[in-house]
C-alpha cells in the first residue's frame, strides 16, 4: 500500500491483509490491551483490520501501519479516527504499539506526524486524544503533542465504567 505519511525513523501506510499476523500480535497481546481492557479473538482482530480498510474507503484516512524505514517491520498502528465523546465524535489520534516498541518514542513520533496531517492535509481545527484516566504513557505521549486537558468523562467499558480525559490541541494560527 502507498506510503501517507514519512517521519524520521517510519513510514506510515494503509494496512492490507498481509498485516494481519502483525495487528494479532498487538490486539491478542493482553498488557498491550489493558486500556481496552481485553485482548482481541483472531475474528475481532480481522474485524479491526476491516474496520479501518473501511475507513480508508470512506475518509481516506484511519489507523495506518507504522512500520521501521531500515527494516520495514510494523511496529504499531496510529492514525485518526472519529471516536464518541459523550454526546459528540472528535477526530482523534490514536496509537498502539508492539510492545517490545514501547518506550522508544515511535508513538510521539508517529502521533505528531498524525497531529500535522490532521491540520495541514485535513484542515482540522482541533485534533484529540481520548485517554483512559490511568494509562500514563498515552497521557505522556499527549502532552508531548502540546495537548492540553480538556475534561474528564466516563465510558462504558466491559467491567463497567472507566474514568477518561480528553486531550486537545488547537490548529497553530496561520503565518504570513
Amino acid at each position: 500500500m502507498a506510503i501517507v505519511l514519512e517521519t524520521e525513523r517510519l513510514v506510515l501506510r494503509g494496512m492490507e491483509q498481509g498485516d494481519l499476523d502483525d495487528l494479532a500480535q498487538m490486539l491478542q497481546d493482553p498488557q498491550g490491551m489493558l486500556a481496552y481492557e481485553h485482548d482481541f479473538t483472531p475474528e475481532e482482530v480481522q474485524d479491526w483490520l476491516d474496520r479501518q480498510r473501511g475507513r480508508y474507503a470512506r475518509y481516506g484516512y484511519g489507523l495506518w501501519a507504522a512500520c521501521r524505514k531500515d527494516s520495514g517491520e510494523m511496529v504499531g498502528q496510529v492514525g485518526l479516527t472519529w471516536q464518541p465523546c459523550e454526546e459528540a465524535e472528535v477526530l482523534e489520534v490514536g496509537y498502539l504499539l508492539k510492545r517490545r516498541f514501547w518506550h522508544q518514542g515511535y508513538a510521539r513520533e508517529a502521533a505528531a506526524a498524525c497531529r500535522d496531517y490532521a491540520f495541514t492535509v485535513l484542515g482540522a481545527e482541533k485534533v484529540h486524544a481520548v485517554i483512559k484516566a490511568d494509562n500514563l504513557p498515552s497521557i505522556r505521549v499527549a502532552r508531548a503533542l502540546r495537548m492540553e486537558r480538556e475534561r474528564a468523562f466516563l465510558t462504558h467499558y466491559y467491567s463497567g465504567e472507566r474514568l477518561h480525559y480528553l486531550y486537545a490541541v488547537c490548529r497553530p494560527p496561520q503565518e504570513g
